[in-house]
């Protein structure tokens, strides 16, 4: 088995799903005994969220970069990211890193091309459903996104950064979410992209409405395929 580093912490809710979802991934494919080689470091993520300019986010890149290269340094072959809005500085981590790294948009795109879903509804931080760095890596994939909403993303915006990122889940928050993803079926999407690594928290991936691409397992069904494949 190849070895992973996770930069994680961001936020670690969802970087403790990454654990248990590629060590259940791992074992179902080899043995019960089996666990993931994996690296882990988990940012402080009080110092990476509130990104406001572009000053901000060269500081962000600046502090991924460095984690990269930490665990590049302590043995890892391969990296991913363990948040989806932090794929906008994908490019300058993936160059300081020198190693593989499996974009989050890449592998979510892949997996709705294979289920022929080709028109969906994109749903996570407010960066990630308005911005151009994720939406057009699902669109290389031959996947059309409905335009973001904007009350949708002030109100969803708000349940992450004040509720699921603190390990908070509420009655509410299900409520609103299942709300809006009823809404964009009325609107015409025919599946929902969950583009933000804690939403499956109040979302039902398995039992809903539309077809559900969650990013945190696809993500993590990509990084046990890397850490089981052959080194070429």
């Amino acid at each position: 088995m190849r070895k992973l580093g996770l930069i994680g912490g961001m936020s670690w809710v969802s970087t403790r799903d990454y654990y248990e979802q590629i060590n259940r991934g791992v074992r179902r494919r080899t043995s019960p005994m089996t666990s993931a080689p994996l690296l882990i470091e988990s940012l402080d993520f009080a110092e990476l969220w509130g990104l406001a300019n572009d000053e901000d986010w060269d500081r962000a890149a600046g502090v991924l970069a460095k984690s990269a290269e930490r665990l590049v340094g302590a043995g890892a072959e391969g990296l991913i990211i363990c948040a989806n809005s932090m794929h906008k500085v994908y490019d300058k981590v993936a160059q300081a890193a020198g190693v593989p790294m499996l974009h989050i948009a890449d592998c979510v795109g892949r997996a709705m091309q294979a289920a022929n879903a080709t028109n969906a509804a994109l749903i996570g931080t407010g960066n990630v459903m308005t911005e151009s760095f994720y939406r057009r890596r699902l669109v290389q994939h031959d996947v059309d996104l409905l335009p973001p909403d904007m009350d949708m993303v002030s109100e969803i915006d708000g349940i992450i950064y004040g509720e699921l990122m603190r390990g908070k889940v509420t009655r509410e928050a299900e409520r609103t979410l299942k709300t809006w993803i009823t809404r964009k079926e009325q609107d015409g999407a025919e599946a929902i992209v969950l583009a933000c690594t804690e939403l499956a928290m109040i979302v039902d991936v398995d039992a809903n409405v539309l077809p559900v691409f969650d990013s945190t397992r696809i993500h993590s069904a990509a990084a046990v395929d890397w850490i089981l494949a052959e080194a070429s």
